[in-house]
């Protein structure tokens, strides 16, 4: 028996939106927001060889009896990762299929139930509450899974030039871990890679005298950042995490004494350190071992927190009269689109489907949690919204 989410998740899977393509997917939801009184924005940004589709939707609310109307907003996105070896699937990857209990598609579960399950959910909202006292919005881009420079980012930018207030942001990550509703995540680490090139001076290796091996005069260095602690984390984060992905010296032969390293490292880091504070770190620990190097930093990410408050005590209200299941808040995981959306919103959590199968072949979302996930987004906009 199918449901409006089911329907619309079948709708958005049969379009192939890989990034940065969107594929007409942002248009079916604008096809059913304009009726219910969304004014709807499409804003495209990007080079021409990666064009990113963004929409910013927004119906505003009545602000009745109140100073202020507040902004809740909704945030996904349309494209999906690469499906991999098509052959390998069970079933064709952009042809929606139900098997066992489960519909499989790439984007199934990261994320296109949840944006299925945002509109399905305002709907009914809506028909129950016409005219809510809070204004309702969506921000949904076709760039989360790619590099992320035309995306959410983009939207955040203008809505901060506009002077536009977010209140609170529900972003429709797959967030649940093992049974559909036991997580939500209220902040993700950040993320931060170096590139260092040790100096040496190249040689025969039978002529050390002669030369200089970056590779040794590293390892002393090596050994004191890997046993470094970074910080003792806090009560939503696990401690900062440095981790070398990659190192790399010498020409290959074996009498040859390289004349540089090249060592390619990431921390993953918590609210209790900052990028700038973890560079310097980084640079004293190099210069104290007395290093000649070149170093480049790519933030990723900076990390985000919402304190447990009123969002994630809605999402929590919601989850256990949905489903019967008490989620634990996590900031476990990658990084997500909610970092930019965090620099304008106070409050921003991530609720939705269970994660097991996402970037995977035979990507799936159980059929039995679509109903339920659209139930537990219109309960939270009849707590904060109505």
């Amino acid at each position: 028996m199918t449901t409006p989410t089911f329907d619309l998740t079948c709708d958005l899977l049969r379009l192939a939106s890989v990034t940065p393509n969107d594929e007409t997917c942002q248009d079916l939801l604008i096809k059913r927001l304009e009726p219910l009184g969304f004014d709807c924005e499409t804003l495209v940004s990007g080079p021409d060889d990666f064009r990113v589709t963004n929409l910013w939707a927004m119906r505003r609310g009545s602000g009745a009896g109140v100073e202020r109307a507040k902004t809740f907003v909704f945030a996904g996105h349309t494209d999906v990762v690469p499906t991999g070896p098509v052959e390998q699937w069970s079933s064709e990857p952009f042809t929606p299929t139900i098997k066992d209990g489960y519909l499989y598609g790439r984007g199934a579960a990261d994320m296109k139930t949840s944006i299925a399950a945002f509109v399905t959910s305002i709907e009914a909202f809506l028909e129950s509450t016409p005219n809510p006292t809070h204004s309702i919005a969506l921000l949904i881009t076709s760039d989360e899974e790619g590099p992320a420079h035309d995306g959410t980012i983009k939207v955040v930018e203008l809505l901060k030039a506009r002077g536009e207030i977010l209140d609170y942001c529900i972003v429709g990550e797959p967030t649940s871990n093992e049974v559909f509703g036991d997580m939500m995540k209220n902040g993700r680490r950040g993320t931060m890679s170096g590139k260092l090139t040790v100096k040496g001076i190249q040689g025969h290796i039978a002529y050390p005298h002669r030369a200089r091996n970056p590779i040794h005069q590293f390892a002393p260095a090596l050994t004191e950042l890997a046993a470094t602690v970074w910080d003792e984390g806090n009560d939503y984060f696990q401690p900062t995490s440095w981790q070398v992905s990659n190192i790399h010296g010498g020409t290959g032969a074996s009498n040859i004494i390289p004349g540089a390293v090249v060592v390619d490292f990431n921390f993953r880091f918590s609210t209790a350190s900052t990028s700038d504070g973890l560079q310097t770190r980084v640079v004293d620990i190099l210069n104290r071992h007395g290093l000649e190097y070149d170093l480049t930093w790519v933030i990723g990410g900076q990390p985000f927190l919402t304190e447990a408050g009123s969002l994630s005590d809605a999402i929590s209200t919601a989850v256990v009269a949905e489903v019967g299941v008490t989620p634990e808040l996590s900031t476990t995981g990658g990084t997500s689109d909610g970092r930019f959306i965090a620099t304008i919103c106070p409050q921003v959590v991530e609720f939705g489907p269970v994660s097991k199968s996402i970037h995977q072949i035979d990507e799936r979302v159980e059929v039995a949690s679509m109903a339920p996930l659209a139930g537990i987004y219109a309960r939270v906009l009849a707590i904060l919204v109505a």
